[in-house]
């Protein structure tokens, strides 16, 4: 585990060309993006954009039409089957809401991951889910708890346990702060935030939340058109010429987000 931020600049994801074809349905079209080590890069679009398409495809959920991503330096598509697996021990998954195992505790999720890649004593996985609850926010009394037991911001919480059980490089968060009343957000875009910067994460956010947006995002990828229109700072995207771009972040909501910076 690295205790300091590494420091950005090198590509950790590279997407080239990537096409996704639904039946007659094209949701991207030679679509290309980078992801910079140690970044937290907001993905956002309108509905039917394919975020969550995309982050898929990166890792490996969606099978795409053409293109090419390199995840790490790796060819997601050209390896073995040992090697796909090794790839993806290093890296982390927040699905929406969480996505937790309705009939495993809390622990018994975080433990999932360890089960699959490892062979590791009970005790030492009690230990570790322990560990992760902690780093969370959770309190310690969430690990022997269902989900059902759990409020909207605890499952999302510990959801983000289990995606850091095995000590990720690149976190892929879909939608994490979805649901949460504002106070609830804006504590879960502090973690992240402080999760990266203590643990040099690199961060694939895909959000709607303004808020997040401009309190933790370095730079932000905006899909449309069945591509990727822009990527830059959000100051950078205010001088983007594009009508989406420019009502998604002049709107009221946008304004709002932005005076609140201030």
């Amino acid at each position: 585990m690295s205790s300091q931020r590494k420091p950005a600049g090198d590509t950790v994801i590279s997407v080239t060309g990537l096409t996704n074809t639904f039946g007659e349905q094209h949701v991207h079209e030679n679509l290309d993006l980078e992801v910079k080590r140690g970044e937290i890069l907001g993905v956002v679009g309108g509905s039917g954009t394919g975020k969550s398409v995309l982050m898929r495809s990166i890792i490996g959920l969606q099978p795409f039409s053409a293109g090419h991503i390199e995840v790490l330096g790796h060819n997601t598509a050209g390896l073995d089957e040992a090697a796909a697996k090794d790839l993806r021990r290093k890296w982390g998954v927040l699905f929406q809401d969480g996505a937790l195992f309705s009939t495993l505790t809390v622990a018994e999720n975080i433990q999932v991951p360890m089960r699959e890649f490892f062979n590791l004593p009970p005790a030492l996985m009690n230990e570790i889910s322990g560990y992760k609850v902690a780093m969370v926010g959770l309190p310690i009394d969430a690990a022997p708890k269902y989900p059902s037991q759990l409020s909207g911001g605890m499952r999302k919480r510990a959801g983000l346990a289990r995606a850091l059980s095995l000590d990720p490089e690149l976190l892929f968060l879909d939608e994490p702060t979805a649901g949460l009343d504002p106070i609830s957000a804006a504590n879960f875009d502090t973690l992240i935030k402080t999760l990266r910067d203590t643990l040099g994460l690199t961060v694939f956010l895909i959000t709607h939340d303004l808020d997040t947006l401009y309190a933790i995002c370095d730079r932000v990828a905006v899909l449309g058109d069945q591509k990727v229109l822009k990527v830059g700072t959000i100051d950078e995207l205010l001088e983007f010429d594009h009508p989406w771009v420019q009502a998604y972040f002049k709107g009221p909501r946008g304004r709002a987000a932005h005076k609140g910076q201030d």
